[in-house]
């Protein structure tokens, strides 16, 4: 793959990172004599020999002080049908899931070899851990070549590092007006809810670019130098809701990520600069809605605005051209080439963001060069060549709304509650009264909505409450707003129990439980092993954190069970040791105080 991190230059030949198979048109010439937005350098690729076996501490941490991202590469992935590996961060904010069979679990990248990269994990240090679901034979699957080998991974550039990497940003046009989307969410709504179909893209684990969603169907567009081919389409990442959650508050949310699909169109740099795609899991992102297409000239002075990821920085709206509240963002040049020009404020890695006119807001350009004036190739260009690949026809009715959910993910453990924001934006016409329900949600899980029916451009408290019985798993939760004239849908992951605690390894029996507080389970499976010879008893209970739970080892007298060896220290892990003659015994785990799931292992003679 050929580098695009490029300088910021005014020469015409420079603008390429290699030669051209054919010289630049006239019409693309006129605005090359300006300066590329680059695909914004963000990281770098770090070597790595790190092995996960199956047996104890079947976890390892990747952790660069400062930096913005950890990526993940597996060169070597072999795990037993059932058992899988996650990639999160230490407070589970996000948990990538793999299991042997890739199909099942969470969307990766590959990166030219035969192995495969996680999603990333926003922040600087990655947690890798093997569950299994069930007791394993440590020594013999490690002959078999059974686990993980992780040789790179690739991480996000610090702060300081970033600015010393990146040119000074010659697409801010005088001052940089730009502010996170939520800034303008009570001013501007619309603006802020068109602005949700934009997401920042991860290319080849070091680079940023601009995507969005475009049309009824799963397509996104990008430039054609952040995407030449299916390999870069196949090393990309795709994260939607990247953006703060308050006014200058420097705290974004992690978002959804999404991995490519199918590289479907494009056009290169010297002409329309354009990449039409797909994305896999696309159910999970049609809640951040989608972009249509003006295909009509520009207007010398209509108002326009550039929603996009500047400078690999969460989500920021480009809407007035030097301060808040003075002249907005406008067409300054209708034509040049197949480009119209703009001084609305942008930077690397802005690359591929959608200029929207205020007017319809539809796209009427998409953005690729800098300069002052800035520049985006005319949209009806590039509809031109893909009209027949998109759905571009908005939804009939006058009144519409958008629909999203803050956080969009969250991990419990069974008997635990979350709460997620459901707000709503009237996105054309008038308001309309939504109401709100959710499906998918398994036995145990309940989900209420407080209030369940808003006004469109309202908000509401869901509510998520699990029992103790509530099987660990993940599930997609169907929220829907049902309005008047029309309605919207988002997904919420949720993920109950993650894996069962692994602070017992290394016995020959492992079981799991749940239990509520003052409850008692019996172990093994509510039945009981038996001995024939004397020998040592051992056990360990690992309990969840902030409970105190008990362990008690019982033997059949003949006529009931009695104890014959107990832990009941305060908290929520326990060990035990124990000799006893030949017979039939059984385990008793008590939730003394609070309740979750338990882990206990356990050797007999």
């Amino acid at each position: 793959m050929r580098s695009r991190y490029w300088l910021p230059i005014v020469a015409l030949v420079a603008v390429f990172t290699t030669p051209l198979t054919t010289p630049p048109t006239p019409a693309a010439a006129a605005v090359h004599q300006q300066v590329s937005d680059p695909v914004a350098p963000a990281g770098e690729q770090q070597e790595t020999n790190l092995k996960l076996r199956y047996g104890p501490a079947a976890s390892t941490t990747i952790h660069r002080p400062g930096s913005s991202y950890v990526k993940v590469h597996f060169a070597a992935f072999k795990l037993v049908p059932g058992d899988y590996v996650t990639v999160a961060d230490p407070a589970r904010r996000e948990v990538h899931t793999y299991y042997a069979d890739l199909a099942r679990g969470s969307g990766y990248t590959k990166h030219g070899d035969s192995g495969f990269a996680a999603l990333s994990i926003d922040g600087d240090t990655a947690v890798v851990t093997l569950h299994t679901a069930g007791p394993r034979d440590a020594a013999r699957l490690a002959g078999l070549g059974y686990g993980i080998r992780i040789d790179r991974y690739f991480r996000g550039f610090t702060q300081d590092e970033s600015a010393a990497r990146t040119p000074a940003a010659f697409s801010v046009c005088g001052t940089d007006a730009r502010r996170d989307v939520v800034c303008y969410r009570d001013s501007h709504p619309t603006e802020y809810a068109r602005s949700n179909a934009v997401a920042r893209q991860i290319l080849d684990g070091t680079g940023y670019c601009t995507a969005w969603r475009v049309g009824n169907t799963n397509r996104m567009l990008t430039n054609f130098h952040c995407m030449e081919s299916a390999a870069d389409l196949a090393s990309s990442e795709f994260q939607f809701d990247y953006q703060c959650a308050t006014c200058g508050g420097n705290d974004p949310r992690a978002g959804v990520k999404v991995s490519g699909a199918q590289f479907l169109k494009s056009s290169p740099l010297n002409a329309l600069d354009y990449a039409l795609f797909s994305v896999n899991n696309f159910e999970t992102i049609r809640q951040f809605g989608t972009l249509y297409l003006d295909p009509r000239p520009p207007v010398a002075g209509e108002r326009i605005y550039i929603p996009g990821h500047g400078d690999t920085r969460p989500k920021r709206l480009s809407l007035f051209e030097e301060t808040q509240g003075g002249a907005t963002c406008k067409i300054d040049v209708v034509s040049s080439g197949v480009n119209t020009g703009y001084r609305c404020d942008t930077s690397g890695g802005n690359s591929g963001s959608p200029v929207l006119a205020a007017s319809s807001h539809k796209v009427i350009a998409l953005h690729h060069l800098g300069g002052c004036p800035n520049w985006g190739t005319r949209i009806t260009e590039v509809y031109n060549e893909i009209s027949t690949m998109i759905d571009n026809v908005p939804p009939t009715g006058g009144n519409e709304f958008a629909m999203s959910l803050s956080p969009t993910t969250a991990t419990i453990d069974p008997g635990a509650a979350t709460t997620s924001t459901v707000s709503t934006v009237v996105t054309g016409g008038s308001t309309q009264q939504v109401t709100l329900t959710a499906s998918g949600a398994p036995s145990g899980v309940t989900v209420t909505f407080a209030p369940a029916t808003v006004q469109a451009g309202a908000s509401s408290s869901m509510t998520i409450v699990t029992t103790a019985q509530a099987a660990r798993g993940t599930y997609p939760i169907r929220v829907a707003g049902t309005g008047t004239s029309s309605s919207q849908e988002a997904i919420f992951t949720l993920i109950i129990g993650g894996a069962p605690p692994t602070g017992c390894p290394g016995y020959e029996t492992n079981k799991s439980g749940t239990l509520t507080s003052g409850a008692s389970q019996y172990q093994p499976d509510g039945q009981y092993f038996e001995t024939t010879v004397t020998g040592p008893h051992r056990a360990c209970l690992d309990g969840p954190n902030s409970t105190d739970y008990d362990l008690y080892l019982q033997k059949w007298n003949g006529s009931s069970w009695a104890n014959v060896a107990q832990s009941t220290s305060a908290g929520p892990d326990e060990n035990l040791t124990y000799t006893g003659t030949a017979g039939r015994y059984r385990y008793r785990v008590h939730a003394y105080q609070g309740g979750g799931a338990y882990t206990l292992g356990y050797d007999a003679p």
